[in-house]
């Protein structure tokens, strides 16, 4: 399966403010691009923090991409995927709605009332770890059921922990003009943090949207 990170973050690598508010980095181009990027995925991953600052859809926007994945014999909408240990998702979120299949990544540490919940809201629950999600094995259950390509769009927890069990293949980052600072502001790739053995990457493509820029790595 590959693996595609997909982020926007403000000049000092930021993904939103100290307080979690999402804030627009990038405009209508780059939001375009991401479309297309999850037009060309089979399914579209984000953490349960994501979920519940943003509660997302994750689906295709242009409605004649979704025509054309039909054509092609694709569901309108990639499928969406929460990586979700303790089973936190609300049983109302919009990623549980009917637009597209929904994979809940949970670990051994969600309590059972909870995934009723979520399996009878519609989820497909795949447990895989103790008390974190185990990625890899998650992943591997993932391509067994058709994903071959997944388009990960954070937050920063998230994409720490798939660098750091190694399974990025490529990263594509929307660097906006503008500055929010902030400790405690969630970054890049957020976690305990590389202190050696960094993952290396190769600039494939710099391309200016908006008022920004997009750079494109291949992880070596």
């Amino acid at each position: 399966m590959e693996v595609v990170v997909n982020a926007a973050t403000s000049v000092d690598g930021k993904l939103s403010t100290r307080e979690r508010r999402q804030v627009r980095i990038s405009g209508d181009a780059d939001f375009d691009r991401v479309d297309r990027l999850r037009a060309a995925a089979d399914a579209v991953l984000v953490g349960v923090g994501t979920v519940l600052a943003d509660d997302p859809h994750l689906g295709v926007k242009a409605e004649q991409r979704r025509v054309e994945r039909l054509r092609n014999g694709r569901p309108a909408n990639p499928a969406r995927v929460v990586a979700d240990s303790r089973a936190r998702t609300p049983p109302d979120a919009t990623c549980l709605n009917d637009d597209a299949e929904t994979y809940l990544l949970v670990s051994a540490a969600a309590s059972d009332d909870r995934l009723a919940r979520l399996r009878e809201a519609g989820a497909t629950v795949i447990e895989a770890g103790n008390s974190r999600v185990d990625l890899p094995a998650a992943f591997d259950e993932l391509a067994a059921a058709g994903v071959d390509r997944l388009l990960a769009e954070g937050g920063g927890e998230l994409i720490y922990s798939l660098f750091e069990a190694g399974l990025v293949d490529e990263l594509s980052v929307f660097v906006g003009s503008l500055v929010i600072g902030g400790r405690d502001a969630p970054t890049l790739a957020d976690g305990e943090g590389f202190v050696e053995e960094f993952p290396a990457l190769e600039l494939v493509s710099v391309e200016r949207v908006d008022d920004g820029v997009v750079l494109e790595y291949r992880v070596e």
